[in-house]
């Protein structure tokens, strides 16, 4: 190897080992940042973590013949025990109900839905009518793209606040 290699392979070693140094002390840095933010957002939004928790909790739960279904409990339907599975408070409006509800789906297109603001997704709905916009809103539906399901989970709510959110989106695409 002559003399020039050896100072390539030497140069090139060092360059190499200098990048991934900075690298390593740029990921050290993100877990830093990240850990001193990312806990106190989580720690100041209780309301958001619980939200989200109810959001993801099983819809129901069944008994299994021959199982132990000793932890499942009896629930009475009714206002009630709807207001008990449903951490969220009941909106007051149909913007309220589409910020806590509508736009989990809605803001990111989950399952098919149209996302919230988008005219060409949401123009073959509008032509379809309000009527029809209602009632998919209110009874659910499954169409070739996604599923609705009634009132998007929140069946607490009443059919005039879910027509409030659906007139909000309608607006939002128009």
């Amino acid at each position: 190897m002559s003399k020039q290699d050896t100072h390539f392979v030497n140069v090139f070693s060092m360059v190499i080992g200098l990048l991934v140094a900075v690298a390593i002390i740029l990921f050290a840095l993100a877990r830093y940042v990240a850990s001193r933010t990312q806990d106190v957002q989580v720690l100041t939004e209780a309301d958001y973590a619980r939200n989200v928790a109810a959001r993801l909790h099983p819809p129901a739960e069944e008994a299994v013949a021959g199982k132990d279904n000793s932890a499942i409990a009896i629930k009475a339907e009714g206002p009630a025990a709807a207001g008990s599975a449903q951490t969220a408070a009941l909106p007051k409006n149909g913007t309220e109900l589409f910020e806590q509800t509508c736009s989990v789906c809605h803001g990111q297109g989950i399952a098919g839905a149209p996302k919230a603001g988008d005219k060409a997704a949401w123009a073959p709905r509008l032509a379809e009518g309000k009527a029809t916009l209602y009632e998919h809103a209110l009874k659910g539906f499954q169409g070739k793209s996604g599923v609705m399901p009634p009132k998007g989970g929140r069946t607490d709510v009443p059919d005039d606040l879910v027509k409030q959110a659906v007139d909000h989106m309608v607006q939002m695409a128009q």
